[in-house]
């Protein structure tokens, strides 16, 4: 029975740190580096089950959060020469973040902390009900 809490315990758990990493990224979305360094790429969180022998119900934990790797960096020049960073072109490079979908996977991830943490509740309700009834209420 405490298994539920367990599970849903690490479902919080990896979804927050989902929640962080959109957060850096949707921060960094305005960074800029000049044309000597990378850009700031997006982050993403990567997810593994526990136990990882096809169990059921172990939950997930955070494996990684890496960052998007993308070989164009140079698709982001952009001429701005009033920008500190600028090159002696006036170039700059700009962040690498997709901002509509951060709000899309912000939005997903929010929902599942909610259900997880449902699941928490829930389970909190059951444990109190058979607490009551050991006791005779």
């Amino acid at each position: 029975m405490f298994q539920s809490i367990t599970t849903a315990g690490t479902g919080l758990q990896s979804y927050h740190t989902w929640l962080d990493t959109i957060a850096n990224n949707i921060a960094n979305v305005n960074d800029t580096a000049g044309t000597s360094a990378a850009a700031f790429h997006e982050h993403y969180v990567v997810l593994q089950e526990n136990g990882g022998n096809g169990s059921v119900g172990d939950g997930v934990h955070v494996a990684q959060v890496a960052a998007v790797s993308d070989t164009a960096a140079t698709a982001d020049a952009e001429y701005d020469p009033t920008n500190p960073q600028a090159d002696a072109n006036g170039d700059v490079y700009r962040a690498r973040v997709d901002l509509p979908g951060q709000m899309g996977d912000m939005i997903a991830a929010q929902r599942a902390f909610q259900a997880n943490a449902n699941v928490v509740d829930r389970a909190k309700e059951v444990y109190e009900a058979a607490i009551g009834i050991g006791k005779g209420i």
